[in-house]
């Protein structure tokens, strides 16, 4: 079983086209996305669409339930704040209804799913270093889970110590140990590298891969200051920040 894994895609039309033709090319069973589908850039509606032509599996993040019924938009910044109010003006209300209906939490047998940690999921905390990622663990009652908010991709393990970091990389996994991947943002990256990112599993194989791929960074952008949203929504984009 393969499955690829996509978070805060942020109405980045561009950077999600791009991203779901490279998967086209090879083998994948099964789509989980892991939140913010919208919020910040100028294609809400078109990545909704295109996500739910993949069938997968959908948690909520809290750009999609701020989009939906603007909860939550007073501890946002000035700038994600104007983002959210303009962008549940554009989204129609099944829109609106689908995204306030999505789940917080995913789990089957052998993974889980949140947009920020297991613990208190409803607050969208972010899962910044080894301790805040301890909390998370301790809720963790599969071999892996996937998670994303904070738009930077990265690999925690466990095994009942302090867990090790380990920052965009392929990982063998080993029985003894579980695992916490961020899978980056598809959208908007926010490590120094604009290329979209996102997250191969392949469970039969047992390994965990951070993707990249450039997409074209200046049609996202005139198309974030065609729509009237604060410009720095599109230059941001371009460092990758």
């Amino acid at each position: 079983m393969r499955y690829a894994i996509i978070s805060d895609i942020h109405a980045n039309l561009e950077a999600l086209s791009t991203v779901l033709r490279a998967l086209s090319l090879e083998k994948i069973d099964r789509y989980l996305c892991v939140g913010d589908i919208v919020g910040y850039g100028a294609e809400p509606e078109q990545c909704i669409e295109r996500t739910l032509e993949l069938d997968p599996v959908v948690v909520q993040g809290n750009h999609d339930i701020a989009s939906a019924d603007l909860s939550g938009i007073n501890s946002f910044n000035d700038i994600a704040r104007e983002a959210a109010i303009w962008t549940h003006k554009k989204l129609s209300e099944k829109y609106k209804q689908l995204l306030k209906k999505l789940p917080l939490v995913y789990k089957n047998r052998f993974l889980t799913m949140a947009h920020g940690t297991l613990h208190e999921p409803q607050n969208f905390h972010y899962m910044l270093d080894r301790h805040a990622a301890i909390l998370s663990f301790d809720n963790l009652k599969t071999k892996i889970c996937f998670v994303g908010h904070s738009h930077v991709p990265g690999i925690f393990t466990y095994k009942g110590d302090l867990p090790e970091y380990f920052y965009s990389q392929t990982l063998k996994l080993e029985k003894s140990k579980k695992y916490i991947a961020n899978v980056g943002s598809v959208g908007q990256p926010r490590d120094g590298d604009p290329r979209a990112c996102y997250c191969i599993y392949d469970k039969k194989n047992s390994s965990l891969e951070i993707r990249r791929v450039a997409y074209n960074v200046k049609k996202a952008q005139k198309k974030i200051l065609a729509a009237g949203l604060p410009p720095y929504l599109a230059h941001r984009l371009g460092d990758g920040v």
